[in-house]
């Protein structure tokens, strides 16, 4: 039996790393052997699995990644854009593998993460659920299906602390549907509507966000046609695809060459 892989969580006491850590806990292929937070958080010096619930683990909470890569495989990062890119910077000065989930990376940002990723093994996605991967690949061959008649909408709904709009998942969405109708995003994107805007433009697609209460995240691709409609919607009912998702990329990643890879990598999609 192949020894298991060896984990660092970053944010490993937040919503998202809570429940990293906890399945963790439940694979026999996985083992925690670091989890991290931000300098100065109350719960440092804890331990991770009695903040997630899931038991005493002998790991406490640090603030220095560095402490614990040396006996880290991978590391899976959902922080915030500049914390990722920190620890980015020090899993390529250690040359271990990452996983980053983070979202909200302005185009900067997202040029100094692939620049960076390039020289260690990295899966980088906003949404690692199987689910919404797996939709990526359909939305735009039903945008061709459909035809220049068929008007094209994105709705992204998330909790009320959630700090960046539109989710990364409502982007790849709505890309997907761009690259499919040969359109550029940056020019065809509808991010708002108010007032009187005048008729819709055909080469158009609506992303249009909702911030309310508890929701974990729903995304609908709508596509408006004449006398019908149709709605692909993905619901999450809790973060457990996402973390799933992005244990599974842990797993292969370390097993593969340096470069910059995607869920679709991961699934073989």
């Amino acid at each position: 039996m192949a020894p298991p892989t060896k984990v660092i969580i970053t944010g490993a006491a937040g919503r998202m790393g809570k429940r990293l850590v906890s399945l963790v806990q439940e694979s026999k292929s996985l083992q925690l052997v670091g989890a991290t937070e931000r300098k100065g958080h109350p719960d440092l010096g804890k331990d991770a699995g009695d903040l997630a619930g899931c038991g005493h683990l002998d790991v406490s909470l640090i603030d220095d990644l560095a402490k614990a890569l040396p006996q880290a495989n991978v590391i899976v990062d959902f922080t915030s854009p500049a914390a990722s890119l920190n620890h980015l910077a020090q899993a390529v000065q250690h040359k271990r593998a990452m996983v980053i989930g983070t979202t909200g990376f302005s185009p900067d940002e997202m040029n100094q993460l692939q620049k960076h990723a390039e020289s260690i093994s990295c899966v980088q996605a906003p949404n690692m659920s199987v689910g919404i991967n797996v939709l990526l690949q359909i939305i735009g061959k039903v945008a061709q299906a459909l035809g220049d008649d068929y008007d094209l909408e994105i709705i992204d709904i998330h909790h009320n602390k959630k700090k960046d709009a539109p989710s990364g998942t409502a982007l790849i969405l709505a890309e997907a549907l761009a690259a499919a109708k040969g359109w550029d995003l940056q020019e065809t994107g509808v991010y708002s509507r108010h007032g009187i805007i005048g008729e819709r433009s055909q080469k158009e697609i609506g992303i249009q966000t909702v911030r309310a209460g508890d929701i974990v995240g729903d995304h609908t691709v709508l596509y408006g046609g004449p006398g019908e409609r149709i709605e692909i919607t993905h619901r999450a009912h809790n973060r457990d695809p996402f973390a799933r998702g992005a244990l599974r990329a842990a797993e292969w990643v370390v097993k593969q060459p340096p470069g910059l890879y995607g869920m679709a990598d991961v699934l073989g999609l």
